[in-house]
């Protein structure tokens, strides 16, 4: 059989494989359940996931500390922890603008009926309590920032909805994913007051203020109608890659001149390679690009959570493996 035959008989047996297919019934996976799966937005959840791997290896590393028998099931336990309070702000935040949805992403569950929006609410709240008491049996610190991550993501959503707010709402999103999900990572075998996470948490977060406005382009006229400011909905695409640049692009070039200044260490220095994938990001973006056929969005959103993920790969194993390497030597 040929690989369209194969792929209508997969389909047939586990359902739709991407998002925007449409729902069916099938052998293994009813609607309802493929809707559940859906609204996790399984794609995001890879970011949060590695991200909290990579720096939680690296903070073990780095603070030399005793290894645990058991030290991979706490990796994964908080990885994980990370991924499902992703997840829960994923659904809290279909279930509050499912309205918007039906304009611009009407393949979700919820504009398509699978789902009702208080369903998705309440299964959004279950998953951020499992999550605040995953957190809290890893230690303190871990459950603190999960905590802070949780408070940014709801309200965020529900009152006082900062998405609403132009600036404030990407402000509100690269505090939690980018810095408070660094610290957090970090916390779990170090001290998250340390120089090194606080400094690459906050070149995370000026990222994500720079990186989140790609998101928002499908949902222009949706955010529009529903009474939601962005930056792309108030002063277009091209002008908001203007405004976004900076933000994707210095931070990341400036880490050289933080290693000079003592602020970073030295092996660090590959990590500002990372800002020709924020020039591609930025020439998408002013090019016009164009939405994902697979994916919920343009490929300039695809690739910056792609680059996110390289930083927090990129760190750590440049972290674990700075001996080796003797990177240092090449500045």
């Amino acid at each position: 059989m040929d690989k369209h035959g194969s792929l209508r008989k997969g389909s047939k047996s586990l359902g739709k494989f991407t998002m925007k297919e449409p729902y069916i019934k099938t052998r293994l996976l009813s609607k309802h359940v493929r809707g559940y799966i859906d609204l996790l937005r399984p794609f995001t959840l890879l970011a949060p996931f590695i991200v909290s791997m990579s720096i939680i290896v690296a903070s073990l590393v780095y603070n030399n500390v005793a290894v645990p028998s058991d030290w991979w099931v706490i990796v994964g336990n908080a990885s994980l922890t990370m991924a499902i309070v992703n997840a829960a702000s994923n659904i809290l935040n279909q279930a509050t603008d499912w309205e918007g949805d039906r304009i611009s992403k009407p393949y979700r569950p919820i504009p398509r009926g699978i789902i009702k929006p208080d369903e998705a609410q309440s299964f959004a709240y279950i998953l951020y309590l499992f999550a605040l008491l995953r957190a809290v049996t890893i230690n303190i610190w871990f459950g603190f920032f999960v905590f802070l991550i949780m408070i940014f993501t709801v309200t965020y959503s529900l009152p006082p909805r900062m998405k609403q707010y132009l600036f404030l709402n990407q402000i509100w999103i690269a505090i939690p994913r980018g810095l408070f999900g660094i610290l957090a990572g970090w916390s779990v075998f170090g001290d998250p007051l340390q120089r090194e996470p606080l400094i690459i948490g906050t070149i995370a977060m000026l990222f994500f203020i720079g990186g989140m406005p790609t998101k928002d382009i499908v949902d222009s006229e949706a955010d529009k109608t529903t009474g939601i400011r962005t930056l792309i909905n108030t002063f277009g695409v091209k002008k908001t890659a203007l405004i976004s640049f900076p933000f994707i692009f210095f931070p990341l070039a400036f880490i050289p001149a933080l290693i000079n200044m003592g602020f970073l260490e030295s092996y660090l220095w590959p990590l500002t390679l990372l800002a020709f994938l924020s020039c591609f990001i930025f020439y998408l973006m002013v090019k016009g690009d164009t939405e994902s056929t697979t994916l919920e969005n343009i490929h300039a959103w695809s690739i910056m959570y792609v680059e996110y993920i390289f930083f927090a790969l990129g760190f750590a194993f440049l972290t674990i493996f700075a001996g080796v390497l003797n990177l240092s030597t090449l500045l």
